[in-house]
């Protein structure tokens, strides 16, 4: 929500939008460590984002922050480690929401929720 290439320190955002500073530290730190955002430290430190918002997909947000989302934990597996892989039926529905779920995290970018 600010200007292109303004720095904004945690607790500043905690404050803004009353989360734990403890949490968004956290959460800050694996944005850095994924190159979404970058880290300034010193007196004037805080953070910004690496890219504008149009070029930061929110699959890439939610990678950083909780790994890959799978709709099933079967889907994150391969098809050796499910012992009703040759009967299952709802396999193939799974995979088709789950692409959907990826196509949408992929295409919609985070200045489409800010």
């Amino acid at each position: 929500m600010q200007p292109v290439g303004s720095v904004t320190t945690a607790r500043e955002i905690a404050a803004k939008y009353r989360i734990p500073y403890e949490l968004l530290a956290k959460v800050l730190q694996s944005l850095a460590k994924s190159g979404l955002i970058v880290a300034h430290h010193g007196v004037k430190g805080g953070y910004l984002l690496a890219k504008s918002p149009g070029q930061i997909p929110l699959s890439l947000i939610v990678r950083a922050i909780e790994g890959r989302q799978v709709v099933a934990e079967c889907i994150a597996q391969t098809d050796e480690d499910c012992p009703i892989s040759d009967t299952c039926t709802i396999k193939s529905p799974l995979h088709k929401i789950q692409s959907n779920l990826d196509r949408i995290l992929s295409d919609m970018t985070l200045s489409e929720i800010v």
